[in-house]
């Protein structure tokens, strides 16, 4: 790939395009809203010129309802030899494209397992797809320089490519980002009208909950329309165990003691559940989950102190497999939460505490 073009330089496509420039390829930018282009191209994203001739590849980066208008233009247009998109989902916009009577062996559906809670061209970072997950959805039709083309993006952007059905796809991402998504934004609704002094007790775990629910609702208002019903059976699903749970915290309200134990046994059925199925979440870089030992570090909020703690576990031989930070309401200072092996656990500890570290057990 020498060339390519990016339509739609929001998070996604300027990212995309950062990457791209930075393995030598002429990117070209263009985005319904010009100022938006100019902005990714001042950032080093590519040119806002638009190409003399037909690039290698184009990449729609706009929202799932608008990517197969795009896409038919871009391609009735012959701007590019191929045309990937990178929407969150996949299945409606291929059946809108081949509704309106399209030659897709030119095109393949993408969708980079990466994001942020912000978006625009002024979000964007080269390495926001780095070891990410890259789903490629090809079908019989694809043609195999399309698809080549699609996988030289992915590994342009240092991600991994993962074939899927597109339906299959969006059941998948109903699952682990779009009803997350909605769970989390109904758990930081609680807050908006909460009192102010039971908000000043949120800690880490409230914090871990709510953090996707900052992101921008237009922008997932656009990805839900797109695929409103898998997104439906999974929170039906969650509606039942809310019942349930409603009903065994219910019974732990009870006088009776029988009513006392189903409640009992409710509730652990539940966490039981959950248990099982956090375990199931990949680990590092992708691999099976593994358990990791905290070592738990107060630190005063000042500059260079995370910098530190770092160079002292380096000096120690010690790898951080992991990192948590949790601040203190109220006080300049927090707790720096190490994760390393647990064989790590005595080596960090002594050599942290002989640096002057104060740990917490």
């Amino acid at each position: 790939m020498r060339t390519a073009l990016v339509i739609g330089t929001g998070l996604i496509g300027t990212s995309a395009a950062l990457a791209l420039v930075q393995r030598g390829v002429v990117v070209h930018l263009s985005d319904h809203d010009p100022e938006q282009a100019r902005t990714a191209a001042a950032l080093g994203a590519g040119t806002d010129e638009t190409p003399e001739s037909p690039v290698d590849l184009a990449v729609v980066a706009a929202p799932p309802a608008h990517v197969a208008g795009v896409l038919a233009d871009a391609m009735r247009r012959g701007l590019a030899r191929g045309y990937v998109d990178v929407a969150s989902v996949k299945g409606g916009p291929r059946r809108e494209l081949e509704a309106l009577g399209l030659d897709l062996s030119a095109y393949i559906g993408t969708h980079p397992m990466s994001g942020r809670e912000k978006s625009g061209p002024l979000a964007a970072t080269g390495d926001l797809f780095e070891g990410r997950p890259w789903v490629l959805t090809p079908t019989r039709d694809t043609d195999t320089e399309v698809l080549n083309l699609a996988l030289e993006l992915v590994s342009h952007c240092r991600a991994v490519p993962v074939v899927m059905d597109a339906d299959a796809h969006d059941r998948a991402v109903a699952l682990v980002s779009h009803m997350p998504h909605l769970v989390s934004s109904m758990v930081a609704a609680r807050l908006e009208h909460a009192d102010e002094a039971a908000v000043r007790l949120c800690g880490q775990g409230i914090r871990d909950v709510t953090r996707i629910a900052a992101s921008d609702p237009r922008m997932w208002i656009d990805i839900l329309s797109a695929n409103p019903g898998p997104v439906a059976d999974l929170l039906t699903e969650v509606a039942a165990d809310l019942d349930e749970t409603v009903r065994a915290l219910r019974a732990l309200q009870s006088s009776d003691d029988d009513k006392r134990r189903e409640g009992t046994t409710g509730i652990e059925d539940v966490l039981r559940r959950g248990n099982a199925g956090q375990i199931r979440v990949p680990g590092k870089h992708g691999s099976a989950p593994r358990t990791y030992e905290v070592v738990a570090v107060l630190i005063d909020d000042q500059p260079g102190q995370l910098a530190r703690i770092f160079a002292d576990a380096g000096r120690a031989g010690v790898n951080i497999e992991d990192v948590r930070i949790e601040h203190a309401t109220g006080q300049q200072a927090g707790l720096v939460q190490l994760m390393v092996e647990p064989k790590a656990v005595p080596v960090l500890t002594a050599a942290l505490r002989e640096r002057g570290w104060a740990l917490r057990q």
